[in-house]
């Protein structure tokens, strides 16, 4: 995977495999579906779902992957759907799960009506989008009702991404059509997606910087066989990441409040 830095817009870009339905399908590909989907509750979707939202209430994750977090937030009480594009993940969940509301369909176009949900899980989605994730945002806020959550992970342009920017440390981006055919994702400028999201009505209630330990992987060249052992200890990485992710986050979590 190459990264670049796209100046104009202050982000990476990152090049590679194409982010496309097949390569989710084959991403989440196993020999065993049920356990994938039905794994040890999500205590990070857990946290910040009932610090904001009663169980009870309807939700939706769009994007929904193998359907864990999902069956998580179902596990906890809550009226819960999934939206994925990759089709035979989504039959997968259906065959291992038929107690999730779990659907094929497409984060710019849903099938929902307006105001339909009391929150809605985003987890890096809106990144693996070239054309850029306008009519995402925009379906976002029309199926969330009036005073309705919207949970958003997206990796982030951290402190130490943007001091390597600076120093030349990432290859030029140019607009050429090989990018664009294998384009995996963007790294978003917070600024870029706070202001983006309000501009379309949403008000910003908390923003939370993490996954340290993987920014700490991917652009801290020196010692690097030791950090990756490291970072992919459970017990270790975890604490390399609680005290980096102020600084080398690789991901950032936005709530908003239509």
């Amino acid at each position: 995977m190459i990264r670049y830095y796209d100046k104009t817009n202050q982000r990476l870009v990152y090049v590679g495999k194409k982010a496309d339905p097949e390569f989710w399908d084959a991403q989440w590909r196993t020999n065993d579906f049920e356990q994938a989907i039905k794994k040890p509750r999500n205590r990070f979707t857990i946290k910040y779902t009932t610090k904001y939202i009663k169980p009870g209430a309807r939700l939706l994750e769009g994007g929904c992957g193998q359907g864990d977090k999902v069956y998580s937030l179902y596990k906890q009480g809550y009226d819960v759907y999934g939206i994925d594009y990759a089709d035979e993940t989504v039959r997968q969940i259906n065959r291992y799960a038929p107690e999730l509301k779990v659907f094929a369909g497409d984060v710019r176009s849903l099938q929902f009506d307006d105001g339909f949900f009391d929150g809605y899980w985003s987890f890096g989605v809106i990144e693996h989008f070239y054309e850029g994730y306008l009519p995402i945002r925009q379906e976002m806020y029309r199926v969330l009702r009036p005073g309705g959550y919207l949970f958003l992970t997206v990796p982030a342009m951290s402190w130490l991404r943007s001091i390597k920017a600076k120093l030349g440390q990432y290859p030029e981006f140019q607009e050429q059509e090989e990018i664009k055919e294998n384009f995996y994702q963007f790294a978003l400028n917070p600024s870029s997606i706070i202001n983006n999201f309000q501009e379309g009505g949403f008000q910003l209630i908390e923003r939370k910087p993490y996954s340290g330990n993987i920014g700490i992987q991917q652009d801290i060249n020196i010692f690097q066989p030791l950090l990756n052992k490291l970072c992919q200890n459970r017990i270790s990485g975890y604490g390399i990441s609680s005290l980096t992710s102020f600084f080398a986050n690789h991901m950032n979590l936005y709530i908003f409040r239509k």
